[in-house]
């Protein structure tokens, strides 16, 4: 049966997969779109889906304005379209990056948002009244803008802060917006005298089960983590070669794969758990050609998938990193990869959308173009696909009657 929400980046377990064998292998501006919805300003968050909401964000007046913006999933309608922070003078970004990246994160009743060094909210589902907001989480994005997109465990909402000056992790009562645990970084004295660029991350993490015990697994610049997510205490630490870390890590088969950041990024499977510094005992394996810089890898099976940034997919043997493919299939590529069944999605700056057989061999089985270009990730839920442009938010689904 297809999942009915979409509560995360990535999905609902963070791992982009949608449990559905429904979605579609065909798409145009005529053909299976139920409707598409002009959303306002600029923003490459990602849509998230609850119940018969789409909720994502947004930026207008050139970042000045951070919004929260909520589409009726069956309509297309905007629900809800509510200023969360008001910024006079933003910081600059990234050519390839917005004010508003970072994905919201929703469940009954509330969705959370996260602006990065601006802020994090709380807003009620039903009305769309700001239940609270905490502006505390004072941190530089290096004027390259918010990227990392908050995750729930429990009663905590997690936030990941790191910036050229400021770097820790922390976690809020979801509640109250009040703090729970905060923790630096553990490698500042690694990190000192480095250019402040090369201290920076914008990485989403991702909660385990390792034995007994739950681990939150955090990237930064040149560090991966696990922390225990009730404490924020560290629990082992493996050292990497990387900064302005992107991808989030998937988990799986005993491991966590993850890409370890500009300037040159490799794919590593590690093993987690354990204690202190993990490096030279937990590393399984590392490949490091046509790793990315910001698609995050999927899991499928027994095969790892890799999206590098130039449209080369590298499909690898998840335990040993041995290679079976890889394929250039064109394209610049900021969005994650969607796996559904024995298909992955992919979809590129241009609108173009690319749908690979799962397996051993490549196998292209369709391409279909669409809007704008795509910066977000997509989003599945119940047979559908919803797709964030730069400028459209498309609700894309087998047989749909054109709308919007």
């Amino acid at each position: 049966m297809a999942l009915e929400n979409w509560p995360q980046f990535r999905g609902p377990q963070g791992d982009g997969h949608a449990d559905s064998s429904r979605l579609p292998l065909s798409w145009s501006e005529s053909e299976n779109i139920a409707w598409q919805t002009p959303i306002p300003g600029s923003g490459w968050s990602s849509p998230v889906v609850w119940g018969n909401q789409v909720w994502t964000a947004t930026a207008t007046e050139e970042g000045r304005s951070l919004r929260a913006v909520c589409v009726d999933r069956k309509s297309g309608a905007v629900v809800h379209n509510i200023e969360v922070f008001h910024i006079p003078a933003p910081e600059a970004i990234h050519k390839l990056n917005s004010h508003a990246s970072p994905t919201p994160v929703v469940e009954a009743g509330r969705v959370y948002y996260f602006f990065g060094m601006y802020g994090a909210a709380c807003l009620s589902t039903e009305t769309g009244k700001i239940l609270w907001k905490n502006s505390e989480l004072k941190h530089d994005h290096g004027k390259n803008g918010p990227g990392s997109s908050p995750i729930l465990n429990g009663e905590r909402l997690i936030l990941t802060c790191d910036g050229t000056e400021e770097r820790f992790i922390t976690a809020f009562d979801k509640r109250t917006g009040r703090r729970v645990w905060t923790t630096p970084r553990s490698n500042a004295a690694q990190l000192e005298g480095k250019a402040p660029d090369l201290k920076k991350a914008y990485h989403t993490p991702l909660v385990v089960q390792v034995g007994d015990h739950e681990e939150l697994i955090s990237v930064g610049a040149f560090r991966v983590g696990g922390y225990d997510p009730a404490t924020g205490k560290e629990l082992w630490w493996i050292d990497i070669p990387g900064f302005s870390n992107v991808p989030k890590p998937v988990y799986g088969r005993g491991l966590v794969f993850l890409a370890t950041g500009f300037m040159k990024p490799e794919m590593w499977a590690i093993r987690p758990g354990g204690s202190g510094d993990v490096t030279a005992t937990h590393v399984v394996w590392k490949v490091a050609r046509q790793a990315p810089q910001k698609p995050s890898p999927v899991l499928v099976g027994a095969e790892l998938y890799m999206l590098s940034d130039n449209g080369i997919v590298t499909c690898m043997d998840a335990a040993t990193g041995g290679i079976h493919y890889s394929e250039r299939i064109g394209g610049e590529f900021s969005a994650s990869p969607l796996a559904a069944g024995d298909r992955i999605y992919l979809f590129d700056h241009e609108g173009r959308g690319t749908i690979l057989a799962a397996g051993k061999e490549f196998k292209v089985l369709a391409k279909n173009s669409l809007g704008d270009g795509f910066m977000a990730s997509p989003a599945a839920a119940d047979g559908a696909l919803f797709l964030r442009s730069k400028s459209k938010l498309f609700r894309v689904e087998a047989r749909a009657t054109p709308g919007g």
